[in-house]
């Protein structure tokens, strides 16, 4: 029986694959199985993946046929996954030794739908620990509760799938899968999902995934219109929150961490190619009049001074089309 089912997928990540290997040679045992996903890479890291398939105890090498991105990446590996529970980790970061069973044995003696840990990020030399933003530590825990509150750092904002590990029972339910090319900010749909819907999870102190931040080839250093995905993104978390029993009670967090996320990269639109810059204020600013305008104003109401002007300003870009859906909650739950 495998245990363990850690899903890796890879893009043009040559330079660092070797160091991410090495690590899950260091992880390995004989209950474990590594699910190594080659998104059609153009540089040399086919090559160091079928190296690994050799060498790396309990290596599954599995091969796209053309570039789907991460989110399409991890779905491939999920399908593919016979372990009890499962793990992810990205094809440019590394592990600690032995930081696997480690992490099995809490997830095991919690007993819970899964578990979140903290990480340490990695820029160039520089090295600085992440923490769950969970106060209550290696105690079972009601998920929907670390949503809120919504004007504080909570759970779903920190939403990186590699930081945890997950119980089978979740990717029998449909929860662990993500939203089919999304290039970025995928990650945000799944954890807001996994903290509406799994009955129990925990948070614990273990460290062990280090987290390579600053890569140039990454999307988080590229202004190109991959970035833009957040907004398809953040529109699901919307829409599927409004949806919920609770919605009145958990949308305005949902809309309060969606106005930040425009905020920061409207902060930052010279990284942007002047179309993508253009493209995003227009897109953002439709995405604002998209939001249940009741819970917006009181979500800029809340914020600082400088995010807010700048999202009124933004929100006056464009005037509503004719004939648009209004955009009160009880309307964009009844819409979704």
């Amino acid at each position: 029986m495998v245990k363990l089912s850690v899903i890796v997928p890879f893009y043009n990540v040559q330079a660092f694959a070797p160091d991410t290997l090495g690590s899950l040679r260091a992880n390995a045992r004989e209950d474990f199985e590594f699910l190594l996903v080659d998104d059609c890479s153009t540089d040399g890291t086919p090559e160091v993946l079928e190296r690994a398939e050799r060498e790396v105890p309990g290596t599954v090498l599995i091969r796209h046929e053309r570039n789907g991105g991460l989110a399409t990446a991890r779905n491939t590996g999920l399908d593919a996954a016979r372990g009890e529970y499962i793990t992810f980790l990205d094809g440019d970061d590394w592990l600690a030794p032995g930081y696997y069973a480690r992490l099995l044995a809490a997830a095991e003696e919690l007993g819970t739908d899964f578990v979140r840990t903290d990480h340490v990020q990695c820029t160039g030399r520089e090295r600085r620990v992440f923490r769950v933003p969970v106060g209550r530590r290696n105690e079972v825990l009601r998920p929907r509760d670390a949503i809120l509150p919504a004007d504080r750092s909570t759970s779903v904002d920190y939403p990186m799938a590699w930081a945890g590990i997950y119980r089978r029972d979740l990717l029998d339910r449909g929860l662990l899968h993500f939203t089919d090319g999304l290039r970025t900010a995928e990650d945000r749909p799944w954890i807001w999902r996994l903290h509406r819907e799994a009955e129990s999870f925990a948070a614990v102190g273990l460290l062990g995934v280090f987290y390579r931040r600053g890569v140039a080839s990454s999307l988080t250093q590229i202004g190109d219109v991959r970035q833009l995905d957040f907004i398809r993104a953040f529109d699901q978390v919307i829409e599927e929150t409004a949806n919920d029993p609770e919605s009145e009670r958990l949308l305005p967090k949902a809309v309060r961490t969606y106005c930040a996320v425009i905020s920061h990269h409207l902060g930052s639109i010279e990284r942007f190619e002047p179309a993508v810059a253009r493209k995003l204020r227009a897109m953002s600013a439709d995405a604002l009049r998209r939001m249940p305008q009741d819970i917006l104003g009181k979500a800029l109401d809340g914020m600082d001074r400088e995010r807010s002007s700048r999202l009124r300003r933004l929100r006056r870009l464009r005037r509503r089309p004719a004939g648009a859906p209004a955009t009160s909650a009880s309307a964009m739950a009844g819409a979704a």
